[in-house]
């Protein structure tokens, strides 16, 4: 019987990338969406419909968090706790700067403990499972002038939530990681920095990032798969700084 992971938000970006790679590896792979305009029935369609299926969630919503974990065929032996607001995606589903602040904590930070609150105590019953949380560098390792406040905070939520999962969780069957990437190329990103730039400046960017390149979403995603191995058990609990430096040298962004 094949193994299920839980993405949530895997119509785009890294949370599309895990969909694939868990799905090529041979996963029953349970993703999530907001709403239609995010073409979760095309995704599914791309793989075995059995194998790869699609739900609805608001995880600023807590009866649809809820509605969730009623509706999944069973408890997933991986959960990938990807869906998440940008600085500019949250424009999407709020408009003035207060409701754009509560919205990103909202749905980064307190929906994701929802679901996990959720799900976590049918792993233990269980007695064993695997929790990867998504972050990212900014804010969940180091902080950048002119981010965000209140997504930043709300990334260094997700980073606080996998420690103290990883200290509770320490003797048990279910292994906790949490996962910051740096500038990835994802919508989120490109929405965030990239598009309000000229070629040039785009270009100058891209060129200060440590290795002169975009992190590929595919790679993120091959992390995630590799924290799902027996090798991978001695990270338990490890907040990963996936920014090739970024997290190191932060100050590369202001060359």
């Amino acid at each position: 019987m094949s193994k299920k992971v839980l993405v949530t938000g895997g119509t785009s970006g890294i949370g599309r990338a895990f969909v694939d790679v868990f799905a090529k590896s041979g996963y029953e792979v349970w993703f999530t969406y907001l709403n239609a305009s995010e073409n979760s029935k095309e995704v599914s369609k791309s793989y075995d419909v059995e194998k790869v299926i699609d739900f609805k969630l608001d995880l600023a919503d807590h009866d649809s968090v809820k509605s969730l974990v009623e509706t999944l065929p069973g408890v997933p032996d991986v959960i990938i706790h990807n869906a998440g607001l940008g600085s500019k995606t949250v424009e999407r589903v709020a408009n003035t700067p207060h409701e754009q602040a509560e919205a990103l904590i909202k749905v980064n930070a307190i929906g994701t403990l929802w679901l996990n609150n959720l799900l976590l105590p049918k792993m233990l019953e269980r007695g064993s499972g695997k929790i990867i949380l998504i972050s990212s560098v900014g804010g969940g390792i180091t902080q950048f002038t002119g981010f965000s406040y209140a997504d930043g905070m709300s990334k260094a939520a997700v980073a606080f939530l996998g420690r103290s999962l990883g200290a509770d969780l320490a003797q048990s069957g279910v292994e906790v990681f949490t996962i910051c990437p740096g500038a990835t190329d994802t919508p989120m990103f490109r929405a965030s920095t990239l598009d309000a730039l000229n070629d040039a400046e785009r270009k100058l960017v891209i060129a200060s990032l440590p290795k002169f390149r975009l992190i590929d979403p595919s790679e993120i995603a091959e992390l995630g798969l590799f924290l799902t191995t027996e090798a991978a058990k001695i990270l338990h609990g490890a907040v990963l700084d996936a920014s090739m430096g970024l997290g190191s040298n932060p100050g590369l962004l202001l060359k």
